[in-house]
């Protein structure tokens, strides 16, 4: 598993790339298609993705559904348009990040 500071920065990304993907999630099932798609190395708490859904849902990134369990209530999160948007954002910036931190961490080597 990754260290926590190392995640910390990607968890708005992967988040809402998730969930662009789905017809629509709820918490439990992202943290646990984050930990099967990643092979348990980036593990998402609750204590972190919840504050996030609830950002990403007050600037209009996701909408909400409440549906009924027997006698509990599951919150699905689905994306919107401005989401859509956001993904493509986000996922260019990370790319070009990426790219980045490979010059430091894999520069090429230079044959005279």
């Amino acid at each position: 598993m990754y260290n926590k500071e190392l995640t910390k920065g990607t968890l708005k990304p992967i988040i809402l790339k998730l969930i662009s993907e789905s017809e629509k999630m709820y918490g439990y099932e992202i943290t646990q298609e984050v930990k099967k798609l990643t092979s348990g190395k980036i593990d998402i708490s609750e204590g972190a993705l919840y504050p996030i859904l609830h950002k990403f849902e007050a600037n209009g990134l996701l909408t909400t559904e409440k549906v009924f369990i027997g006698k509990r209530v599951r919150k699905y999160y689905t994306i919107t348009n401005s989401g859509l948007e956001e993904v493509l954002k986000m996922s260019e910036e990370l790319n070009d990040f990426i790219e980045t931190l490979h010059l430091i961490f894999n520069p090429k080597i230079i044959l005279e």
